[in-house]
């Protein structure tokens, strides 16, 4: 008898190894086709990257790296899904959009993948349908891009080329508790907590090391950390340990002597039945048990076997081993993780330690940021100021700028002028840091050349700061929006308004930034329409600040309340803005085009109506003799991120029949020619009789012009140019004496509109007059110098002769 075979025996396994075999060995003989998924090695991550150019930091051609080489995709069939999947392997919350048709330039090497097709709920592209990997009929005229929303996924490591790890795990917010009672702020000293659940959980400490220390200080918004006595939170910790341990026998032995529970009736029993059939009553007994839980809980360890390098900017970037599942875990031969650091200089109180800390850099500095910590960074060479270019920009090169001025880790490393626009020099190209350096200055970078970058192209940076809480004690209520309101302050436990005597752009600047809610776009003193609130008690007044402040109670302001209208109708308002114009003006076009006129009193009757005249003219011989004038062009720019608009709306310009047009606001520039010493010996003023669009930088559009009583306004990405032979374009010289001088332009003296930097809207030259000629030279910016450059500047003796070198 001839044995048979063990399948055969089974006819339902002879079945489908007869259909299931043939159609594996096709599977490995046939290439894939549209509608599968292109499975990958385990061990092959997938890296992304956004490339080409024009770009911003959250736009452009995508690049997958896969098989050790990097390659595009093709936009068949490719759709917003697709695009979704893709952001948020590149770390973003989603997409805004994609494009096609390699809008951001060819790419080379592979085309990697093409005809995918997303839901838009994948982890992974990996996961989508497709060709398969390299399976394509395109070329890299097809290349797609994506949009995606500027906004990061929360512990999402920005750089360069992002590591895609699908990490259900993912630390999301840190914290220090501080384990000493205190009510100082900010918290430098504690428990590292991780935020779990819908609480907390602590990290074991075993292995624990100074370089993740350093950056759990830094995601803290501290750029430096120091040892902590592990010995007195060791003690500390078991103290309290054993505190709750005996706390919860206590309540346990309680519970049971209570009777038994088939012998006690609840107290709501009798309670129950005047109550409704649906009525929710819980027996006396319910919280007593929550309590007894809370007592028995011990530390919850979510983290372990931390090892940082120190130059993360994220716990989450760092290698580290987490609990399976949702379950938390025991420290065996360990405790929680403490941590002490280092506050930067702006966040110490105490003027004694203040002077203990390191001094922040004064080579490197950020402008153009709503908030502490953020904004463009510029760096000084030569005793000037420049920007520098966001090529090979990265959050390690950030971190270093963020640190060297006091801050944490970087939070965000911007691209393609984010903060506005610089002017003047970029003085740095490609900066690669190694994330350990104590300067920018100490990384590698490029020099720049004139073809290397542009202003567009300015890098900028937001950092980790310390969480002050300071916008627990402010609020707005009342308004349209959440960006509008009447200010309520709280003083010790009282809530009140703030009176508006005296209540400017500065003061409100500051209120905005408190708030969170970037700049101020207006300072309102008649608060009636906004009268919603029942807080009627006026707490604060006379509040004076400089609008560099981070909180209205660190502005001068009285001691005690003195307010001519207390009535709530009458306090502080503010309407807030994320963002705001930023104007400078171009300072080697004053040197450039600077000359003197005798121009003759017939000509000047508007002039003198408009006091574009020094007093002296009052007492001139009309309309016979002359003026002599200091006349140049000045040509301002919109650097910021924000159109700049006339404080007050068309229905209230006012017209000057004599010129002709309308005055949208009473004095846009200052014009003062100062002596040596800084005493004002002649002026003048502009009248923004015509604010518009004179010209755009490439691919902007003009918004306003002022023909047939139009929009008045300057573009971000725009300049007005006024010509030197304008009207009241000219300081009035004609009693100043032969010598040296220094000629001071100010734009938006009064700060009647709100700009995100104010420092840059003076610009100082050197003059020269001999009688019969004047000479400028060392024209900049207020801001533009270094301070040893500055002093030097207004102690400079004058030209010795007619020479300028």
């Amino acid at each position: 008898m001839k044995t048979s075979r063990w399948w055969q025996r089974f006819p339902i396994i002879s079945f489908l190894l007869g259909v299931w075999l043939p159609a594996w060995i096709m599977a490995q003989t046939t290439p894939p086709t549209q509608g599968t998924t292109s499975p990958k090695p385990q061990n092959d991550r997938l890296q992304f990257r956004l490339v080409g150019y024009p770009r911003k930091h959250n736009e452009g051609r995508i690049e997958v790296f896969y098989k050790g080489e990097w390659g595009t995709i093709c936009d068949d069939d490719f759709s917003l899904s697709n695009a979704n999947v893709l952001c948020r392997q590149l770390g973003f919350v989603s997409a805004t959009g994609w494009t096609h048709s390699a809008k951001y330039g060819k790419g080379l090497g592979k085309i990697w993948l093409d005809n995918v097709q997303c839901n838009g709920g994948e982890k992974s592209i990996e996961l989508c349908k497709s060709r398969g990997w390299g399976n394509s009929d395109c070329t890299h005229d097809e290349d797609a891009g994506v949009i995606c929303k500027d906004e990061r996924l929360p512990g999402f490591v920005d750089s360069n080329v992002i590591d895609v790890q699908v990490d259900e795990d993912r630390v999301e917010e840190v914290r220090l508790r501080s384990v000493v009672p205190t009510k100082k702020m900010p918290v430098t000293e504690g428990v590292v907590e991780i935020k779990y659940k819908d609480g907390w959980a602590q990290i074991c400490d075993v292995g624990w090391t100074p370089k993740n220390t350093r950056v759990i200080c830094g995601m803290l918004g501290f750029p430096h950390e120091r040892k902590v006595n592990k010995n007195f939170y060791k003690a500390r910790l078991r103290k309290r340990a054993a505190e709750r341990e005996a706390r919860a026998k206590v309540n346990v032995s309680a519970a049971a002597r209570l009777p038994p529970k088939a012998n006690v009736k609840p107290i709501t029993s009798g309670l129950k039945k005047r109550l409704p059939p649906k009525a929710n009553v819980k027996p006396i007994t319910s919280g007593l048990k929550k309590r007894l839980n809370t007592e028995r809980q011990k530390h919850q360890y979510r983290l372990h076997s931390v090892a940082c390098v120190g130059t993360e900017v994220h716990l989450a970037a760092c290698p580290l081993e987490s609990n399976k599942g949702n379950a938390t875990g025991s420290c065996d031969g360990g405790m929680p993780a403490v941590v002490s650091c280092v506050p930067g200089p702006q966040y110490v109180q105490n003027n004694g330690l203040k002077k203990k800390q390191l001094k922040t850099t004064s080579t490197v500095r950020l402008k153009g940021g709503a908030k502490l910590g953020e904004g463009r960074v510029e760096v000084l060479k030569n005793n000037e100021w420049g920007t520098v270019c966001d090529d090979r920009w990265t959050l390690l090169s950030a971190s270093v700028v963020c640190r060297e001025l006091g801050f944490g880790s970087a939070k965000e490393a911007l691209t393609g002028a984010r903060m506005g626009e610089g002017m003047g020099p970029i003085h740095m190209n490609e900066v690669q840091c190694l994330g350990t350096e104590k300067s920018m200055w100490n990384c590698g970078f490029k020099n720049i050349t004139s073809e290397d970058c542009q202003h567009l192209e300015d890098a900028a940076v937001r950092c980790n700061t310390p969480y002050m809480a300071l916008e627990n004690s402010v609020r707005i209520v009342g308004g349209r929006t959440y960006y509008e309101g009447r200010v309520e302050v709280q003083v010790g436990e009282r809530w009140g308004t703030v009176c508006s005597a005296g209540w400017t752009t500065k003061e409100a600047m500051v209120a905005c930034r408190q708030l969170g809610l970037g700049y101020s776009m207006h300072a309102i003193t008649e608060t009636w329409y906004w009268d919603s609130s029942n807080v009627t008690e006026m707490v604060m007044s006379g509040v004076k600040c400089t609008g560099s402040e981070m909180s209205l109670s660190h502005c001068h302001h009285h001691r005690t309340i003195s307010c001519q209208k207390t009535a709530a109708k009458f306090s502080a308002g503010v309407i807030c803005s994320e963002t705001a114009s930023d104007l400078v003006l171009n300072a080697p076009l004053v040197q450039q085009s600077v000359y003197i006129e005798d121009r003759p009193l017939h000509m000047l009757y508007c002039a003198a109506e408009e006091n574009c005249l020094s007093k002296s003219a009052a007492s001139a011989n009309w309309p016979y003799g002359h003026r002599r004038l200091l006349r140049f062009s000045s040509q301002i720019h919109n650097i910021g991120r924000a159109d700049f608009r006339p404080k007050a709306g068309r229905h209230s310009w006012v017209w000057h029949a004599c010129h002709g047009h309308y005055h949208s606001m009473d004095i846009f520039t200052h014009y003062d020619l100062l002596s040596s010493n800084g005493t004002k010996v002649a002026e003048g003023h502009k009248a923004s009789f015509c604010l518009e669009d004179t010209e755009c930088h490439e691919g902007i559009s003009k918004r306003y012009e002022c023909a047939n009583f139009g929009e008045q306004g300057i573009t971000v990405g725009c300049w007005d140019l006024y010509r030197h032979d304008i009207d009241c374009q000219w300081i009035d010289i004609t009693d100043i004496k032969p010598g040296n001088y220094i000629l001071q332009i100010v734009i938006n003296p009064n700060f009647e509109v709100a700009e995100s930097d104010f420092t840059n809207n003076a610009m100082k030259c050197n003059c020269k007059y001999d009688g019969h000629r004047i000479w400028l030279h060392n024209c900049h910016m207020g801001d533009a110098f270094s301070e040893e450059a500055e002093r030097k500047f207004e102690k400079y003796p004058g030209q010795l002769n007619n020479q300028i070198s």
